[in-house]
């Protein structure tokens, strides 16, 4: 046994493409062992901005010898044919054995392959596992010539560690020869190469080169002295998991800074100096003990420098400082700007080829907003829900919105509270991409936004298809389904539709239905039975709807249910069979004088009971109650395919059997349609 080392390293590979290219070194190794007869390693790959490496733990000395069996020729073939199989197998004919089957008598080969030695796999596949390496992008370097191109890879490969044990596994790839030199950090480690001297001393000499190999280490090293440097300064974190996993795609040696900044610019609103330094330094933000963000950051140098990081410090405080001016200036100028005015900007900027301009969409939106407002909330004014409409996209246009699309919406709030517009109008537009709006106006105004959205895409044919959605209609269609579930809106969405705009409502309903058994299947709510109610005769209240749907799922999931559901799709099966044997239709008005068995009459009359009792309790919503009443059908269901046979010789007899079990087929209905329920 033996474990191997490769080490790939290169100039900077981007952070965002680290973890995947570990996942696919993973794989391809794998495959390669799978391959090459050599099972039982475990492996672990690392991944730093310069390097990319696999350790493999426990590979055996070779491959596994293995035993090959070919049937030749009939022991009376022609010599011609007996020759040509000694030949493909390397054998002579002294070494055949001869068997009999019922076809005749023939030739068989045993062939008998040795293992291979490990590190002979391993230089032969290499070269080929290297080569192949896929990358989102990919430079190329070095000189090709009339036989060969330059090599490809994310970034120059500048060279290749393979070690088994100790020893070198020799091979070339991407021209350059496999052998035991890296290289330590960048500007820390040792001059010239580093010699590995072992797999076990790899992670190791790399340390003492100053590079944590592991990407975990460096996280935790991120992280927890990123605290320790905001803490210092008096201040606290604010936590970001993703800056954290990028600053270590960044780092070899990961040393934590704390930063300081002119508090004059805090003026800007908090979003823009966290995205700011987020997205454009990878600087976490700090706060103070109140929450509000502080006039702080800290950075992630690369290097431990022998001033403790003042330098380092102060330059990234140059930086900030002009990108926050920059920002400060922005703001300032659109502070100058009532929404109002930006309004007419809207006309030049399109909202898609065919369907108006974005002046054209916050009308609609407006309009919308305020139908839905007299609809879900009567205290709240229509017109107020109208201006926070037509003012739910003015930031779009604004410098501001500019420099830093992300924060889009966010500015059109603190904008329309700089200016006095009032609360709920600021918290409609920060809330509106969201998802999740907590305020009436918020509610209205982010429920017109995205029916309109997939009103229009739809009434012209845009709608998603497979695996394609370019315009996002399906999260659309979710957070409208999240907003109605979340906030128990009694909101028919067929009206809603019609209002919305030129497309077919009935088409409309119908994907919300399919992308609300998307999201009701992570509550654990089964799609079936979604077909099963909205076929049954469901409304287009998506409240009533997963309510109706909860109650049918728990009682299928009862004994009863289950029973009962068995007997029905039993009863809709037969009456099914026989309406088409006899091209007519058995109505569920049962001619009780034609019923004569116990069992059957006990059912008519049960079923002449809960019919209406099941009806009436659905009109009210008691979906649990009527669940409920189904059940107790159970026993005289059973009781009736126990006692009593349906094609009777009696014509009349067997006509309203039939026609009680369209009764039950009937009753069930009022729940849901039980022939769509899966199990």
């Amino acid at each position: 046994m033996a474990d191997f080392l490769l080490e790939l390293f290169s100039e900077e590979i981007p952070a965002r493409m680290q973890a995947a290219a570990a996942t696919q070194l993973h794989d391809r190794f794998t495959e390669l062992l799978s391959e090459g007869g050599l099972q039982g390693a475990t492996i672990e790959t690392h991944v730093t901005p310069r390097r990319l490496a696999l350790i493999a733990r426990g590979l055996p000395d070779a491959s596994a010898a293995s035993t090959e069996e070919r049937r030749g020729p009939r022991a009376d073939a022609p010599a011609k044919a007996i020759d040509g199989f000694l030949k493909s197998t390397g054998l002579s004919l002294d070494q055949l054995e001869t068997r009999d089957d019922p076809k005749g008598r023939f030739y068989y080969a045993v062939i008998r392959h040795e293992g291979e030695p490990t590190a002979t796999i391993l230089a032969r596949r290499l070269p080929a596992l290297i080569g192949g390496f896929q990358w989102p992008k990919s430079q190329r370097w070095g000189k090709a010539s009339i036989f060969t191109a330059s090599p490809r890879w994310v970034r120059p490969l500048r060279a290749i560690v393979a070690l088994l044990g100790d020893a070198v596994v020799p091979f070339e790839a991407l021209g350059l020869d496999s052998g035991r030199e890296t290289f330590g950090h960048r500007f820390m480690g040792p001059p010239g190469t580093l010699c590995i001297d072992s797999v076990e001393s790899y992670s190791r000499q790399l340390a003492e080169a100053y590079v944590v190999l592991s990407a975990g280490e460096r996280r935790t090293l991120i992280a927890d002295g990123a605290v320790q440097a905001a803490g210092k300064v008096g201040v606290k974190l604010r936590a970001d998991a993703g800056l954290v996993a990028e600053n270590a795609g960044l780092t070899e040696w990961p040393v934590p800074l704390a930063g300081h900044f002119d508090e004059a610019f805090l003026t800007v609103p908090p979003e823009i100096i966290q995205l700011t330094m987020a997205t454009n330094q990878k600087y976490f933000a700090c706060e103070d003990a109140a929450g509000k963000l502080a006039p702080y950051f800290v950075c992630v140098a690369n290097l431990q420098s022998a001033d403790g990081g003042a330098a380092i410090v102060a330059g990234n405080e140059r930086v900030l400082s002009a990108r926050l001016a920059d920002a400060r200036f922005f703001w300032e100028q659109d502070r100058k700007t009532p929404l109002e005015q930006q309004l007419p900007k809207l006309a030049d900027r399109l909202f898609f080829e065919g369907l108006g301009t974005l002046h054209d969409k916050a009308g609609r939106i407006g309009e919308l907003a305020a139908w839905l407002a007299g609809r879900l909330f009567p205290a709240l004014p229509p017109e107020r829900a109208r201006l926070a409409g037509r003012m739910l996209k003015a930031d779009l246009v604004t410098q501001t919105i500019n420099e830093f699309p992300e924060v889009q919406g966010i500015i059109g709030g603190h904008l329309a509270r700089n200016e006095g517009l009032g609360d709920d109008i600021a918290t409609a537009l920060s809330e509106q991409y969201s998802g999740r709006p907590t305020t009436p106006l918020s509610i209205v105004v982010s429920l017109a936004d995205r029916a309109d959205t997939l009103a229009a895409f739809f009434a012209r044919g845009l709608k998603p298809t497979g695996s394609k959605d370019p315009f996002a209609l399906r999260r659309a269609g979710l957070q409208l389904i999240q907003i109605i579930l979340d906030n128990g809106l009694r909101l028919p969405l067929l009206p809603l539709f019609t209002k919305a705009g030129e497309a077919d409502p009935a088409e409309l309903l119908a994907f919300l239905i399919d992308r609300l058994k998307v999201q009701q299947r992570e509550a654990g709510i089964r799609h079936d039975l979604i077909d099963a109610v909205v076929a049954g005769g469901a409304d287009d209240d998506l409240v009533r709807l997963v309510a109706r749907v909860r109650a049918l799922q728990a009682f299928v999931e009862s004994a009863d249910g289950a029973n009962l559901l068995a007997g029905t799709r039993r009863a809709s099966n037969i009456v099914r069979i026989e309406e088409k044997k006899d091209g007519r239709i058995f109505a569920p008005d049962v001619a009780s004088r034609h019923l004569v068995a116990p069992a059957e009459v006990a059912l008519d009359r049960a079923l002449t009971l809960a019919s209406a009792d099941v009806s009436s309790r659905v009109a009210t919503e008691d979906f649990v109650g009527a669940m409920e009443q189904l059940a107790a059908l159970r026993p005289l269901v059973d009781a009736f395919f126990d006692d009593v046979t349906v094609n009777d010789a009696d014509a009349a007899l067997r006509a309203n059997r039939l026609s009680l079990l369209a009764k039950l087929r009937q009753t069930a209905a009022a729940v849901a349609d039980f022939s769509l329920i899966e199990g």
